[in-house]
């Protein structure tokens, strides 16, 4: 890459780098281990995103992993080492996940996989990559299943789990409306039922004042869900929970509108993005609420924030192609930092068992992408990322937070 005038990064951009750098201490040379992809001079990762196809966009996440760990190298690595960072193309298919992931396994030798993405790619490594005792770290995907260190320690989540989400928000509708007629819209798979199952959960534990009184499902291949919208608008419910992802949540939100029926509307937190919103007409999403733990970059509310000014420094020195209100960049961003945390941790005992170690005791470690307040709560017998996060309301242009954090 072409060299460029070195500049100074932020006060948590030199916090970062210097911890990320500094080696550990009172390692001595007879102590150090090493699992293959670790040596005295260099570790191995490995990620698998789709960096073509439909989902090309999330390609953003290992460009900035590649720009990161350059920028750490750089300086003189993790510990004294080098990292040498590989992200594979998947193109959000299941098989070549598989083929891209075996060949960073079994070929490439990676000490590690970190930041991977999406839920079905992933599930089809996911034995595969417990089988061999390979890590596999802050997976982008929230799906419930990944919380399973007894049969599947090797895996991690790196997104707030749905069943969480579901939660706090089912905690928001029992303070604010404790006699709330909730109707629910919810995507006919896995992912949509881990969100129903727990919000119920929380209401019936609340003593069943507020109720759900109609659900109504969909399939990924439906054209639209207006005839779920009008039935739903007509059951009487003053509450609806929108459990639904890419066109559908733009259909719903704008349908809802058009119906003129006002409920109180619920929101998953991966629905909230900017191009889904605009979709529906941002007029038309005002009031929703939905969960929010981290930041965003190109915003004038966090333009000074330190961690986002270091971002911003860095995409501006390796990144310049990327636009500066790409949150997905940013998310990538605080887990390449997360990750550099957990080898920085790890010393000179470059094994597996050791990486594992210190990603399931990263609890009260703060992402730069996070909301303050929020941390990772992971622990060895309990995988969540994280049980604390906000809640939040669409104004029409910008989510504003609803007072502190909630924990579910």
């Amino acid at each position: 890459m072409k060299k460029h005038t070195r500049r100074e990064f932020g006060a948590t951009a030199l916090s970062v780098i210097a911890a990320s750098v500094l080696p550990a201490p009172f390692v001595r040379a007879a102590d150090k281990k090493y699992d293959p992809g670790a040596s005295d001079t260099e570790i191995k990762l490995g990620q698998t995103v789709p960096h073509s196809g439909p989902g090309s966009l999330y390609g953003v996440l290992g460009r900035v992993g590649e720009a990161y760990f350059q920028m750490l190298n750089e300086k003189g690595g993790i510990n004294g080492r080098k990292v040498k960072f590989l992200t594979m193309d998947d193109a959000y298919s299941a098989p070549k996940c598989v083929e891209a992931t075996r060949r960073l396994v079994e070929q490439e030798e990676v000490l590690a996989l970190y930041g991977s993405l999406g839920t079905a790619p992933q599930t089809s490594v996911h034995k595969y990559l417990n089988s061999k005792g390979v890590p596999q770290l802050l997976l982008n995907t929230g799906a419930s299943k990944w919380n399973d260190p007894k049969n599947f320690k090797w895996t991690m989540a790196g997104l707030p789990l749905y069943p969480t989400e579901a939660r706090i928000l089912a905690k928001h509708v029992v303070s604010v409306k404790p006699n709330a007629k909730i109707g629910i819209l919810y995507q006919n798979d896995d992912f949509g039922r881990d969100f129903l199952g727990p919000f119920k959960k929380v209401l019936a534990d609340a003593g069943g004042k507020a109720q759900v009184i109609m659900e109504q499902t969909y399939d990924l291949t439906d054209p639209t869900v207006d005839s779920q919208l009008i039935n739903l608008s007509k059951s009487g419910a003053d509450v609806f929970y929108n459990i639904t992802t890419g066109k559908a949540t733009s259909q719903s939100i704008r349908k809802v509108a058009e119906l003129g029926w006002k409920p109180l509307q619920l929101l998953s937190a991966g629905s909230t993005g900017r191009s889904i919103l605009s979709a529906a007409g941002l007029e038309n999403a005002k009031d929703i609420v939905a969960i929010r733990y981290n930041k965003e970059v190109g915003v004038p509310r966090y333009e000074k924030d330190a961690d986002v000014v270091a971002f911003e420094e860095l995409r501006k020195k390796y990144l310049p192609n990327i636009d500066p209100d790409n949150t997905i960049a940013f998310a990538g961003y605080g887990q390449a930092v997360t990750m550099g945390e957990i080898l920085r941790r790890c010393g000179d005992d470059l094994t597996r068992a050791n990486v594992l170690k210190h990603a399931t005791t990263l609890a009260g470690f703060h992402s730069p992408y996070f909301l303050d307040g929020i941390n990772y709560s992971y622990t060895p017998d309990d995988y969540t990322p994280m049980k604390t996060l906000y809640v939040s309301i669409f104004n029409g242009k910008d989510w504003d937070l609803s007072g502190e954090p909630m924990t579910e």
